[in-house]
């Protein structure tokens, strides 16, 4: 499998060359040169395989022979050591679980999935280090931190908004040590996420072997395609269509989810919900796409005003509004709304959200209504407790403290605050 630059100016790659050096040299992100749709048999005997097993058909033509397939099937089953329940809100209405990982975030999936590709890649390569540069509005650091810790030959710096990640993600990401460093950005997430797009593309630092774990990198967005192959082997038996509904920031989850229906899985509709960082739905109510400078919001992890993973969107639909259009809408939802359907879910069903869910949510039931038979999945993308400040005096409860989380509270916190691109500069340069 080769993969291309969406600027179409720099020349096409392998899986491993597009994994490690994540953003293409002429800025632009990677996307698979050819995509086959799956078996017929493959859907049909679904509910008979287990998630290892679904996850390899699912991404082994994206990876091709560059890693052997037992190594491969290694690298999946480690990715995938935990469960991706689906939860019954009420009725037709399911939420699908992605916390239950070492980090309780989505992100485990695509961070360890990388890390270990990049170890792969590593192996024969004692003297020559690559340091993963990775931006983060919330969870990806803590991921990202933890996937890669302790992994030969990587160093990773993480930089994220100085006061706008909650108390516990910023614990996950500034604590763990070794070979994982935080840099604290006096700004908002795309100071973060412009700063290392702009290291990538810096010649002086081209010693660093530089890569990245955002979703922009191939080998963080792809595996995030196993969730809807998992949620559907699980509702199949009710054979009724789907309609998943993402909370949506940087985008690469839905841009996954569009990917497994581009393989043949049988998805009626995406919902792209965000917070009152609207690009994208201003962009499908407008026909103008104008990104803007974030907003601070409860949901700090979809705080985006540029969302990395559109272009690929665009790509996949080549670029035909009319297409994209039948298979996706999108809605945004500000924080006193978000509020109050954490309150409602919990009262009607005893369902404890956390605000990225509640805003996937509030946009499932708002597309459920042209959906009539169809079963509606939003997606958990972390767990309650990581936003403990919001969803405790919303709700009126006390949160049980997960093993996950409690490893991290007693940690100290030692990061280095940077202002601009000259000082990631000199840190890496020092480092």
């Amino acid at each position: 499998m080769e993969y291309y630059s969406l600027n179409h100016n720099a020349p096409k790659v392998s899986f491993q060359e597009a994994v490690i050096q994540g953003l293409a040299p002429d800025r632009g992100l990677y996307f698979p040169e050819n995509i086959t749709p799956l078996s017929a048999d493959f859907f049909k005997n679904i509910e008979n395989l287990s998630n290892e097993e679904i996850a390899f058909e699912a991404i082994r033509q994206f990876v091709g022979d560059e890693i052997p397939e037992t190594n491969l099937k290694q690298i999946i089953a480690e990715t995938l050591c935990f469960d991706f329940p689906t939860i019954q809100v009420e009725d037709g209405i399911y939420s699908l679980e992605l916390y239950h990982g070492p980090t309780m975030a989505f992100k485990d999936v695509g961070a360890r999935f990388m890390s270990r590709c990049l170890a792969y890649f590593n192996k024969d390569k004692k003297d020559n280090k690559n340091t993963v540069l990775v931006a983060t509005s919330g969870d990806t650091g803590g991921a990202v931190a933890s996937g890669f810790l302790g992994v030969a030959g990587v160093d990773v710096v993480i930089l994220y908004p100085s006061g706008k990640v909650s108390d516990i993600q910023e614990r996950q990401l500034t604590t763990l040590g070794q070979n994982i460093k935080a840099l604290e950005v006096d700004g908002v997430f795309d100071d973060c996420q412009d700063m290392v797009k702009k290291a990538f593309l810096d010649e002086n630092l081209e010693y660093k072997n530089l890569t990245s774990a955002n979703s922009i990198n191939i080998a963080r967005w792809l595996p995030q395609m196993f969730y809807f192959f998992f949620a559907y082997k699980q509702l199949k038996s009710q054979n009724k269509p789907m309609v998943f509904s993402c909370p949506s920031g940087n985008f690469g989850n839905i841009c996954a989810g569009i990917m497994a229906k581009k393989l043949g899985l049988p998805i009626e509709h995406f919902v792209a919900a965000t917070n009152v960082n609207d690009t994208v739905p201003q962009f499908l109510a407008t026909g103008k796409y104008e990104p803007k400078p974030s907003k601070a919001t409860i949901s700090n992890a979809m705080d985006v005003g540029n969302p990395s993973n559109f272009i690929r969107i665009q790509e996949l639909y080549n670029n035909d509004l009319k297409k994209f259009e039948k298979d996706f809408t999108s809605f945004s939802y500000d924080d006193e709304t978000t509020r109050q359907v954490l309150k409602d879910i919990y009262k009607n069903s005893g369902y404890i959200a956390e605000p990225h869910g509640a805003v996937g949510y509030l946009g499932l039931k708002k597309e459920m209504q042209k959906h009539s038979g169809a079963i509606g999945i939003f997606l958990e993308t972390a767990h309650p407790i990581k936003f403990l400040d919001v969803v405790e005096p919303v709700l009126g409860i006390k949160l049980p403290i997960p093993a996950q989380i409690e490893s991290v509270l007693n940690q100290e916190k030692i990061s280095v605050k940077i202002k601009t691109y000259d000082e990631l500069k000199a840190f890496l340069q020092s480092s």
